[in-house]
């Protein structure tokens, strides 16, 4: 691993790859650009990918509807793999959604298989891991996190010397952290109303399973206004990592003090 060192950048530049034109930035690329980052999208495949990383100071990687190794129909999804597997060995500030999180976990050894216990549908909650509270981004998140959940498939094995940070009920592999600065959550967190419930109008393959899921506009407002107060603050915190204001993960968590009792 190629550790990056500590510093600062006035306006970080951040890839940006949009895998599926249903799963835009939304709410996230606001946030990422109130809080000072500047933004190179990529639509996928259309408007193709950098040959390396170099230039950028952070990657985020969204969602999509296909599946991570699903490169009979998405050839490109292996150069998406490639580059964060170079996101990984460089140490660079990363955060990939759902899709972004699956590739991620492949992209470094882990495992992405159809999700044992079904799809995980519609607003829900996640919960920190030991981990999570001494974590650069997560840990000022509170223990229960309003999340929005659209997933098929689930990341059964983590990559070797992933960081556990959340888990769900139904799923234990919800977040992690690579190295110093790059992560994976398996929700959704830069999603709309709107967005969600085109989602559940156009997907066969959970139609079934959405008959038990309220997904009515007034749920899914209130559900997002949870989320913007959770995660909001965590991607601007994002964005000071990426800018090198702020302290990364340390890799060895420090020992907690021998009380006398």
């Amino acid at each position: 691993m190629r550790g990056r060192k500590l510093g600062r950048v006035s306006s970080p530049r951040i890839l940006a790859i949009q895998p599926d034109r249903f799963d835009p930035l939304g709410p996230l690329g606001e946030w990422l650009t109130e809080a000072g980052a500047s933004i190179d999208l990529r639509l996928m495949p259309d408007d193709g990918l950098p040959d390396s990383l170099a230039g950028y100071d952070g990657l985020v990687v969204l969602g999509g509807g296909m599946n991570a190794e699903q490169d009979d129909e998405h050839p490109w999804l292996a150069s998406v793999r490639a580059l964060l597997a170079s996101a990984v060995s460089e140490d660079l500030t990363t955060l990939c959604v759902c899709l972004g999180a699956q590739l991620l976990a492949v992209a470094a050894g882990g495992r992405v298989t159809e999700g044992p216990d079904g799809p995980e549908l519609g607003p829900s909650i996640v919960f920190k891991k030991d981990a999570a509270w001494v974590d650069p981004l997560f840990a000022d998140l509170p223990l229960m996190q309003d999340v929005l959940q659209f997933h098929s498939d689930a990341i059964t094995h983590l990559p070797p010397n992933a960081v556990l940070l959340a888990s769900s009920a139904r799923y234990a592999n919800q977040a992690f952290r690579l190295n110093r600065r790059v992560y994976g959550v398996q929700f959704h967190i830069e999603t709309t109303p709107d967005v969600v419930l085109q989602w559940a109008e156009n997907s066969r393959s959970k139609a079934e399973a959405l008959r038990t899921v309220r997904l009515d506009r007034e749920t899914l407002g209130q559900a997002h206004d949870d989320i913007a107060e959770a995660w909001r603050p965590f991607a601007h915190r994002f964005v000071e990592l990426a800018a090198g204001t702020r302290e990364p993960a340390q890799l060895t968590p420090p020992s907690l003090p021998i009380l006398d009792g």
